[in-house]
């Protein structure tokens, strides 16, 4: 009876580790279920007017972009993602002339967010370079009045 035993316990250490592979390839295989959720702090602050294409930068390219923005003192984005996942960073490798440029994740993408001066208005322009990939996009952005 023993032997028995010793058998039966094989079996479910067996069992449990097949179980176990089973969910690392499938989280393997990236994020399932329902769309990740925004939250308002990740709204908060946006410009009232902000025109931003679509982007999907490619691995070694360079992908241009076209922003337009008002200068109401909030934000404009670009966002992007790696194969559905957000980059693991984002390399500000020319910073604009007049504003800021933050690059964060936000659920399953990565979002570059420029802020103009304060009462700046005309052509400003800034390069990001995405890791891994190193993926490049390079922003002119046009700022007009509120």
């Amino acid at each position: 009876m023993a032997t028995g035993t010793r058998h039966a316990g094989r079996q479910v250490g067996w069992l449990a580790i097949a179980a176990m592979a089973i969910l690392l390839q499938a989280c393997a295989q990236g994020p399932s279920g329902p769309p990740v959720r925004l939250f308002a702090v990740d709204l908060t602050g946006g410009a009232k007017n902000c025109v931003v294409p679509q982007v999907a930068p490619a691995a070694g390219q360079e992908t241009p972009v076209a922003m337009k923005i008002g200068n109401d003192g909030g934000w404009c984005a670009i966002t992007v993602a790696n194969a559905g996942r957000a980059f693991d960073a984002g390399l500000l490798i020319a910073p604009p002339a007049h504003g800021k440029v933050l690059i964060h994740t936000v659920g399953t993408s990565t979002r570059i967010d420029y802020t103009p001066d304060l009462r700046f208005t005309g052509a400003d322009a800034f390069t990001v370079r995405l890791v891994p990939g190193n993926a490049t996009v390079r922003a002119s952005v046009t700022v007009s009045p509120p």
